[in-house]
């Protein structure tokens, strides 16, 4: 039964203690990464994958895909935190609720190039079935096509580089002036 006293006791407590509620999300505040994305301020969640999907965006992007817009980007915590709908689909994505969008899709609008970039820490590079999957996906993007493989580490792209696709780039967030161009003929650009 909760009697005044009671009740006096319990508001003396909370006032010198934290609850739990607030202990735990004050803890999930401090683990937040500051990512600026096409101009505006968002918070990706700790963690390997997104401290990777932030270089690509602040590192890769300036780089090599200069004046280019992030049309798509998820957290691992929100799958869309970034998701521009109608520009997608006026470039001719077809966006359904079961599409597994590549992990950044950049757009560079002076050359008609889209960037498809996988993040990579454990699994996922773009290897021959998941440029189908893609390619599936965006049938009717008349856009350039550049696909991407993105990794932190030299080391964490050699567990992967046999699996990756021909005539896709590589680029690794450690030696970010870099890239690798898994193609003979030609650097980077629209295949």
């Amino acid at each position: 039964m909760q009697t005044p006293a009671w009740k006096e006791s319990l508001k003396k407590f909370l006032y010198y203690h934290e609850k739990l509620i607030d202990i735990y999300a004050s803890k999930k505040i401090m683990t937040m990464m500051p990512v600026n994305i096409n101009g505006e301020d968002f918070k990706f969640s700790a963690g390997k994958h997104n401290e990777l999907q932030k270089a690509i965006i602040e590192e890769f992007a300036p780089r090599f895909a200069p004046n280019s817009e992030c049309l798509y980007v998820g957290d691992t915590i929100e799958k869309d935190l970034v998701k521009n709908v109608n520009k997608l689909k006026k470039l001719g994505f077809e966006i359904t609720l079961h599409d597994k969008m590549p992990d950044v899709v950049l757009y560079r609008e002076d050359k008609d190039w889209i960037y498809f970039v996988e993040s990579v820490t454990s699994i996922g590079p773009m290897d021959s079935k998941r440029i189908l999957e893609i390619k599936e996906m965006t049938k009717d993007v008349t856009a350039g096509k550049i696909f991407v493989t993105a990794f932190l580490d030299f080391k964490t792209y050699k567990k992967f580089a046999e699996k990756l696709a021909w005539e896709t780039e590589v680029w690794i967030a450690e030696m970010p002036e870099h890239m690798i161009h898994l193609n003979g003929d030609r650097f980077m650009g629209p295949r």
